[in-house]
């Protein structure tokens, strides 16, 4: 049974990896749900988004780690069924590295866009890179 469901977890990370966007629903302190279509990249069976890290989306993450997702597009309507799981803040240099060169393999100019934006802007210091793990 074990190994079903660490099967099963493989093919949701696995199949939101491949999507352009996802909508990460964070949770408020009174239990309802705020969905933002967020980009994600896959890395080592989890998945890694990147926001502004004053967002209102990492505060709650801050309070509550619970999260879940589903793929959507661009404006957050969603086209898949939704898959709880945990969220974390990642704080290790090596760890963000890894995950925007993994977005940057992904979204390619997209990414570079968003980075040339945020340096244009000042805000790239300010990031939060968000470790997202399925059940």
């Amino acid at each position: 049974m074990w190994n079903g469901l660490a099967m099963a977890k493989k093919r949701s990370t696995a199949a939101l990896a491949d999507e352009p966007y996802i909508s990460l629903a964070t949770f408020r302190r009174s239990g309802v749900a705020v969905e933002t279509p967020v980009w994600c990249a896959p890395l080592d069976g989890k998945l890694y988004v990147v926001t502004d890290g004053t967002s209102a989306k990492v505060k709650r993450i801050r309070a509550t780690k619970r999260v879940r997702v589903a793929a959507c597009n661009v404006r957050g309507t969603v086209s898949g069924a939704w898959v709880e799981g945990r969220a974390r803040i990642v704080t290790e240099a090596r760890l963000i590295e890894r995950a925007h060169a993994a977005l940057v393999e992904k979204y390619g100019w997209q990414m570079w866009l968003l980075d040339a934006g945020s340096r244009l802007f000042g805000r790239y210091g300010r990031r939060a890179y968000l470790e997202l793990t399925l059940a």
